[in-house]
């Protein structure tokens, strides 16, 4: 039923200023328009919603929304060089770039926005099977 429909994605924030800077000016997205209740960007067709929050809230630990990129190590570069600082994690190898090669060879590179949200990019090379 839904398999034919357009996604939404929607991703919190606290400050709706910072949050337009980064996606919009950091991160490249379209900004579509500020409706009240949220920063709406276009990502390639699909609608993300910056929803402006009501009241306070605690980023999730996990990734909340992401890109599947082609040549990963060249848009992490890129994001680098817009001042992304990539996550780092312990508990498993990652490049200098910090992107994690899995076992299956997909890439996963993790960041956060302003408000501690985790966004990552990544290379998934067989996902439409």
């Amino acid at each position: 039923m839904l398999s034919t429909a357009d996604i939404i994605a929607f991703v919190p924030t606290k400050d709706s200023a910072k949050a337009r800077a980064f996606y919009e000016g950091v991160l490249g997205l379209r900004f579509v328009s500020d409706d009240g209740f949220a920063l709406v960007f276009n990502a390639n067709g699909i609608m993300i919603r910056v929803a402006k929050a009501q009241q306070q809230f605690t980023p999730v630990q996990y990734t909340i929304l992401g890109w599947n990129v082609k040549e990963i190590e060249k848009v992490a570069a890129r994001l680098l060089e817009q001042g992304v600082h990539f996550e780092r994690y312990g508990f498993f190898q990652q490049d200098d770039l910090g992107i994690w090669t899995a076992p299956s060879g997909d890439k996963v590179a993790w960041f956060k926005d302003p408000d501690g949200n985790t966004l990552s990019v990544s290379e998934h090379k067989d996902w439409k099977r």
